[in-house]
């Protein structure tokens, strides 16, 4: 349960070495120390490195279990061993591929795959999560949702229409959850300075981690349901998605 100012005492990063998911977690860490599970892939070369840096941000413990975001069939096996030590206050839904935007729409391999990380292994999990927070009675949900998938484009409509059902599906699952003292909060970045961005050439309104971070706990600790990050992607979003289609496929975006 959050304590009397409303920090949680306990955080479950699905995605346990995303760069945005760690920096979310080491900001709430600033308010006071907490158990954190870190869900990864078991091969992953940066888990140990991942469960250092929480350590030394100042979790009172951190447990590390396997998650496959492919592997559907694992997915309620992962969510046991997450809710094991006791409830989850907050978890983090910070995983997703991405690859060259012009080989995705060429390669089925590489498109199914994203869209199986990206939206189906999201849905999975977060419908086992949804159970779990029901059942407890209360907990947030923190998904990393992005601005390509308000109105997928060209540029990038592979990774975009991956995020377009991956935002629906945890905006509805917030509003599903409302009765029974659970909430969802989706977060819509824009471009963010990770490893993970790091092929793409930067676009306006490009943010560090540790700004989305900050962003991202103050707006969960409001109990908001959906925030742009930066706030002025609002703006831009709302004038995107109302753009006729034949001057919007002309957009240098």
């Amino acid at each position: 349960m959050k304590n009397a100012v409303g920090v949680p005492q306990s955080l479950l990063l699905l995605g346990g070495t995303s760069e945005i998911g760690l920096a979310i977690v080491a900001e709430y860490l600033q308010k006071g120390p907490m158990r954190v599970v870190l869900a990864a892939l078991p091969n992953d070369p940066l888990r140990e490195q991942a469960v250092a840096q929480v350590e030394a941000a100042g979790a009172s413990s951190v447990e590390l279990v396997d998650f496959d975001a492919t592997d559907f069939d694992a997915h309620p096996k992962t969510i046991d061993a997450a809710f094991a030590g006791g409830d989850i206050d907050v978890a983090i839904v910070a995983f997703a591929l991405d690859f060259d935007a012009e080989e995705l729409w060429q390669n089925q391999r590489k498109a199914v795959l994203l869209a199986q990380v990206n939206y189906t292994g999201s849905v999975s999990i977060g419908v086992l999560l949804g159970e779990r927070l029901r059942a407890q009675g209360h907990g947030q949900i923190i998904a990393m949702s992005s601005v390509a998938g308000l109105r997928p484009r060209r540029s990038n409509f592979v990774y975009g229409s991956s995020k377009a059902g991956f935002d629906g599906f945890y905006l509805n699952l917030g509003l599903a959850l409302e009765p029974f003292g659970a909430s969802v909060l989706v977060i819509r970045p824009g471009m963010v300075r990770t490893k993970f961005s790091a092929h793409v050439k930067e676009a306006p309104l490009t943010i560090d981690k540790d700004v989305i971070a900050r962003l991202a706990v103050d707006a969960a600790l409001k109990g908001k349901t959906l925030i742009y990050a930066p706030a002025p992607w609002g703006f831009v979003s709302f004038g995107l998605k109302n753009v006729p289609q034949p001057i919007f496929k002309k957009l240098p975006i």
